[in-house]
Parts: C-alpha cells; sequence; structure tokens
C-alpha cells in the first residue's frame, strides 16, 4: 500500500473513530472500542491494510485490543467516550501548538477543548510546532503544567503519548 493510500485510511479511521461512527453505522462501546470485523465490512477494507495503517502512523492515532478484535483511536474523540486514563503528575513544562490567529483568544480565555474532549498538549516543542502548522504561522505556547497540578487541575496522557486536560486557564501560559 503506497502512502497516500494509507493517509487516506488514516483520515477516514481518524473521522470515524474520533468524531461520525454514525457515518458508516458503526457503534463504538462507552471506552471507544469498535468492532474490528464490523468495521472492516462496513468501510471495505481489508484486515492487512487496517494493521498496516495502525501499525505505521506516525502520531501512533490508532490502537488494537490485544487480541486484534477491537480498535480505536488513541485520543482526539468529539464523541463522548471514556478511555480509562488514570491522572499523572505532568512535566514541569508542556507545549501546545496554536496558529498566530488565536492568540488574542487565548490569552483572553485559555487554552479551550472547543469540540473535543480534551486540550492536547506535548512534551516536545517540535510536535507543537507540527500541530500549529495545521493552522497558519505556527506559536508555540509553554504551559506550566505542573503548577497547573498543584492547584488541582488534572492531566492524563494517551496511549500514543499525547498529553490531556480539559482546560489550560490563561495565567498557566508562560509564553
Amino acid at each position: 500500500m503506497n502512502d497516500k493510500d494509507k493517509n487516506k485510511i488514516s483520515k477516514f479511521l481518524s473521522l470515524i473513530l474520533r468524531h461520525k461512527p454514525q457515518e458508516i453505522g458503526l457503534i463504538l462501546d462507552n471506552d471507544g472500542w469498535a468492532n474490528v470485523e464490523e468495521l472492516l465490512q462496513k468501510a471495505n477494507i481489508g484486515f492487512e491494510n487496517l494493521k498496516e495503517v495502525v501499525d505505521t502512523n506516525d502520531k501512533k492515532r490508532f490502537v488494537f485490543s490485544d487480541d486484534f478484535n477491537k480498535i480505536r483511536a488513541s485520543q482526539g474523540h468529539s464523541i463522548d467516550v471514556d478511555l480509562k486514563l488514570n491522572p499523572v503528575i505532568p512535566p514541569k513544562i508542556l507545549f501546545h501548538g496554536t496558529a498566530e490567529k488565536n492568540i488574542a483568544s487565548i490569552f483572553e480565555k485559555g487554552l479551550v477543548k472547543q469540540q473535543r474532549n480534551h486540550v492536547h498538549l506535548s512534551v516536545d516543542i517540535n510536535t507543537a510546532k507540527k500541530v500549529g502548522n495545521r493552522y497558519g504561522q505556527p506559536v508555540i505556547l509553554k504551559i506550566n503544567a505542573l503548577k497547573m497540578t498543584q492547584e488541582g487541575h488534572l492531566f492524563y496522557i494517551s496511549e500514543n503519548g499525547v498529553w490531556l486536560t480539559d482546560f489550560v486557564p490563561s495565567n498557566f501560559i508562560i509564553s
């Protein structure tokens, strides 16, 4: 399978497993898992192609259950799912990539999860920069995550290493 086909399937899986499973009549359980056989039938994808997309996705967006009978997105949902993540203490600083056009609003309202279940943060500047690039001229914000934790905010880490929180008040944004 070429990169173009893998990218197309990855985008399709992101849509179906994170936002709109009803587009193909797929039902996710409360934890966000879909039945692999049902997905393969409804999406007209072969298992080997699905496995290749999951295995080679650079952001590790998707994960199989241990028995390969279920699949789900690692994070980024806009639908109500429980990923069964436990709160963890984050590193002192986390990063968020955004576009320059969003800065005034962020410093006024903080980082808001919008339609997603969480605000997404990263441990490194390069990842944040890649995210910010998707929306225009990137701006990288430093978040005082440890101070947020000390003041009662909860953090989680997804299976693919994305740091998640419900909200980042603007007073925790360093730059």
